[in-house]
Parts: structure tokens; sequence; C-alpha cells
């Protein structure tokens, strides 16, 4: 259906009736995303958002799982970046549409929470990236970015890659079948009204940190190019650090089990298996 279309959600709930619902649906993008579109990413993510969280209240959905992500932290948060972050500084420019959305579908999921009694939990995930990703050449995030452009660079043995940024910034990583497996757990352990925190944000990270020149030098390493990686010290490099703090969902019994490079190697094999045009 077209969660972007009231009738159809509901016309979905409805016949379906779910009782667990997981909200991943958004328009997502990079840099370039984020900057050329701006309009399309605050209206369709809250068209989305409103339409799934009432459906889910009209229909007495018992528990929803809503995904946010880190990127939604003030630009300079404080390091690594706990839950009670949100909303206590500036956003970073390029990314202020998106987040504005993602922090509107939190509110929403705490206020039905509060008004309605319900059990809807905010999942904020660190960068993703993993088997059947989005390679669009434009709108992709940074990790399959430079796959896909590491990937041509190798076949057309092109002398170097050019990477957005100074290659300084640190950045933290997840496979996406570790987010998965985060969500199932959150969604059958943690419920809102037994946290004596009241927290209803959770952070889901690895833990671990990595600069975008050792990222893009990885990337190389697993693809097979053997040329030069230059960084384009004129294209901005977006947040400074966004490290999250994950001892909340640590407490609870959960790790991640899928290492960077390990997670590259997995993620490569589908680009080569599924993405890469016949020919």
């Amino acid at each position: 259906m077209d969660l972007q279309n009231q009738e159809q959600v509901i016309q979905f709930f409805e016949d379906e009736r779910p009782e667990y619902v997981f909200l991943a649906a958004a328009m997502v993008g990079g840099i370039h995303a984020n900057n050329h579109y701006p309009a399309d990413f605050i209206y369709n993510n809250l068209q989305i958002q409103n339409n799934v969280i009432d459906a889910c209240h009209r229909f007495g959905v018992r528990k929803l799982v809503f995904l946010g992500s880190s990127c939604i932290y003030p630009k300079f948060a404080n390091q690594p970046i706990s839950e009670d972050e949100l909303l206590a500084g500036k956003l970073e420019p390029t990314n202020e549409p998106y987040a504005i959305a993602k922090i509107a579908g939190i509110t929403m999921c705490k206020s039905y929470n509060s008004q309605y009694g319900k059990n809807h939990i905010s999942v904020l995930p660190t960068n993703l990236y993993g088997i059947n990703d989005n390679y669009h050449p434009e709108n992709s995030h940074v990790l399959p970015a430079l796959i896909r452009r590491f990937h041509a660079a190798r076949l057309e043995e092109a002398p170097e890659v050019v990477v957005w940024g100074t290659g300084r910034p640190p950045r933290e990583f997840l496979y996406s079948d570790d987010l998965a497996r985060a969500c199932v757990f959150l969604m059958n352990q943690y419920d809102v009204s037994g946290d004596p925190r009241g927290g209803q944000i959770v952070n889901v990270g690895s833990g671990r940190e990595v600069s975008i020149k050792e990222l893009a030098e990885t990337v190389a390493e697993v693809v097979g190019y053997a040329g030069k990686v230059v960084f384009d010290v004129s294209r901005p490099d977006g947040a400074p650090r966004k490290l999250l703090d994950s001892s909340r969902l640590h407490k609870l019994g959960w790790r991640h089990q899928v290492n960077l490079k390990d997670g590259i190697r997995l993620a490569y094999a589908d680009f080569i298996a599924n993405h890469v045009p016949a020919g």
C-alpha cells in the first residue's frame, strides 16, 4: 500500500488487524538528497508517520516500534549520544527537514503513550548498511555509495576515487540484520511502562567508531580497488561526530553480532549478485 494514503492505511489495518507493528518506512538519503529534496523529506515522512501511528491507535495495536535515526540528534550533542540529548541543541542544517519529521513521530508516539496508555517505542539506530541497500548514485548513504563507486573504479581501472569531505569525522555503523534483531528483541523485552526512567527512546548502535578515511580504505580493500583515495575538502563533512550511547539496550542484554569488515564483505557480495546491471 501507499503509506502516504490514509484511506489505504486504514483499509490495511481494517483487513489485517495487526497486533504488533514495526514502522521502518521512510524517505531517507545522504547529504546530497537532503540538500536537494527538503520539502519531500519533511512532507512524505510526516504523512507516513501520521497515518500509521494513528491507525495503530484506532485498531488497538498492542505495541509499535517506530524507527528514527541517530542523525536527528543535535549537531553538537554530547558524545557518546544518550537518549536524553534529543532536542537539547540545534540540528545539523543539511538534515533538518528529515530530523524534524522524525522528532515529530517520536513526540507523536510519546503523546499516544501518555494520553491513551499505549506502549510505543522509538528506536534510533546508528548508520546502517547491509543486504539490499540503496545504491542510487545520488541518494544513497555513505557506505553503499562507497561500495558502488569503488566497484566502478576497479572495473574502469580509475587512478583515483574522490570522497566528499576531509575523511576525518568518525562514524559508527551497524549491519542491518543486527538492527532487525534489536527491534525484535525490544518488541519482546522492553515495555515503556516498565522503565522507571520513563524511557521511550532506545539507541541501537555497535559502539565502534571508524573515520570516513578508514571506512573508505576498508571498502577499497574489500572491493579490490588498488588506486588512490582523494578527499575533496570543499565538500561538507556533515556532523563532526555521531557515536550512540547504547547502554540502555546493552543493559537489557542485547549486543551486535556482525563486525564492520565482515558486514562490508556481505554487503558487497549482495551488491555483486543483485545490484550490478547485467552485461
